[in-house]
């Protein structure tokens, strides 16, 4: 047995997924041709309460198109410490934008409207501010989840300095699933959304970004800037269509393995905090996390160490019991 969590990106297209896919109706979707394409940026639009979408090969051009079309060059972009655009984005907002980040503190990934606020350039000395964007659920914190009463701060101070919020939402649909609320109650705050369709959802490949029709037309010249014009795109599209209506109803029993797994790591002597494991994703503190994992793989698990003292280890649809239960008699 392979139990593989070193990601929810791991994850196989499901029978149905690859009959969709061979299935699917194509065309040449730089021009806007392809039905399959079209359908799924409709049905994303909709779920996410905007006018449009637009379906790309990853996140990170999701979100490195949206700050490109929210930003001019020389500017700031306020996100909180650890944000994925920053970590694990290349410094592509600087290398392709122009622009620069602008920490706050936010732990477990939440931050405070007030230091939002407060780092907010002004100042004829300092970079103007651009673009306000937050991670949710925030991958470095753990897989947190953003408070709808922050987002509702955080939009405050966004609307009333007249700066546009976006939010990276790769795993987007984990927070709504977390925090019991239609995905609309966190979108609502946001001028642009970026959807992963290949982690939780399950999708092989894609993610989407939601916006204003304007919006959406200027970011489409920024993916083709990036290489993202795909053609016959609709062989994605067809299972990406699959993840995102079948995908969410899962992610519920993904967290509740989750927490099983933190608890039973707690118990084996792993420093797990507790308070930050609310969706799929488990950070856990030992002495050698580099060696723990070739033990680990030897007995058919696989888990990432992201430090020398921490693994990760993230749970998905295809984690069934068996493989959890295979796992905990293995810490």
């Amino acid at each position: 047995m392979l139990v593989d969590l070193r990601s929810d990106t791991v994850t196989r297209p499901t029978p149905e997924m690859l009959q969709a896919m061979l299935e699917a109706p194509v065309g040449d979707d730089v021009y806007g041709e392809d039905p399959t394409v079209n359908l799924l940026q409709e049905e994303a639009a909709r779920l996410l309460g905007f006018e449009a979408a637009l379906f790309m090969p990853s996140g990170t051009m999701t979100n490195q198109v949206a700050i490109a079309t929210h930003t001019k060059r020389g500017q700031e972009v306020i996100t909180q410490q650890g944000a994925h655009i920053y970590e694990y984005e290349l410094g592509m907002m600087a290398t392709f934008s122009g622009v620069v980040p602008r920490f706050v503190a936010a732990p477990l990934g939440i931050p405070d409207p007030a230091d939002i606020r407060k780092a907010i350039g002004r100042s004829i000395h300092k970079s103007p501010t651009g673009l306000i964007s937050l991670e949710n659920t925030h991958n470095v914190a753990g897989g947190t989840v953003v408070p709808l009463d922050v987002l509702k701060g955080v939009r405050e101070v966004s609307l009333s300095e007249g700066l546009p919020m976006h939010v990276d939402g790769a795993r987007l649909m984990n927070a709504a699933v977390a925090l019991g609320v239609d995905v609309k109650e966190i979108t609502q705050h946001f001028d642009s959304v970026s959807l992963c369709l290949s982690k939780g959802l399950g999708a092989p490949v894609g993610s989407v970004l939601a916006g204003s029709r304007a919006f959406i037309k200027e970011a489409h010249r920024y993916r083709k800037m990036m290489g993202g014009g795909m053609r016959q795109a609709g062989i994605l599209a067809a299972a990406a269509r699959l993840a995102l209506s079948q995908g969410p109803a899962r992610l519920a029993e993904d967290h509740r393995k989750t927490r099983v797994l933190a608890e039973a790591l707690v118990a084996a002597g792993y420093g797990v905090n507790m308070e930050a494991v609310q969706t799929n994703i488990i950070y856990a503190q030992v002495p050698d996390a580099f060696q723990k994992v070739e033990e680990l793989k030897s007995k058919g698990i696989l888990a990432n160490a992201l430090y020398a003292d921490s693994l990760r280890v993230v749970l998905h649809h295809q984690i069934t019991q068996e493989m959890l239960d295979h796992t905990i008699a293995n810490l």
